[in-house]
């Protein structure tokens, strides 16, 4: 199978957001970064950054600094698993900064990416034998913006109680 590669389409920001996303996923790095060169059709400066070729924990991803045409939408977003509430609070605070909370653990970066912050617990505590216990846990959650793992364990455990 040929290997797949997502790539974000920027304004100018390519290079400011790689950094961003290098500092935040450990194991990451910035690859290569491509500049134009003096006869390169368009807007772009000679010298200016035209795309970035990163690693997210192994995954290549490639920034593109495109210009202002196209803008992210939640179409796509970035699902990241995270196996307790420490790390929920790590990318969750670390990608909020200057971007936009959504519901249930959707949010937007400071350059409109769309991530979804999910604990592992929450897909467990949704696949719970116990129908009551996973519906309340899906209704935990849909009352949330970040999503906090006590919460959905205290509403799976009130509904488990009353069954």
């Amino acid at each position: 199978m040929p290997s797949i590669t997502p790539c974000l389409w920027f304004d100018t920001e390519a290079e400011q957001a790689a950094e961003l996303y290098v500092s935040v996923f450990p194991g990451s790095e910035i690859v290569d970064v491509s500049r134009s060169g003096p006869d390169m059709p368009g807007p772009a400066r000679e010298g200016d950054v035209l795309t970035v070729e990163f690693r997210l924990g192994g995954t290549p991803f490639t920034a593109l600094n495109g210009g202002p045409q196209v803008s992210f939408s939640e179409a796509v977003s970035f699902q990241i698993a995270c196996a307790d509430q420490a790390e929920v609070d790590h990318y969750w605070d670390r990608l909020i900064d200057g971007g936009e909370e959504s519901r249930c653990g959707w949010l937007k970066d400071r350059f409109g990416v769309s991530w979804q912050v999910v604990p592992d617990r929450l897909v467990q505590l949704m696949a719970d034998p116990d129908p009551a216990r996973a519906q309340a846990a899906v209704e935990a959650m849909l009352g949330m913006r970040r999503i906090v793992v006590a919460d959905l364990e205290s509403a799976a455990d009130a509904a488990g109680a009353t069954a």
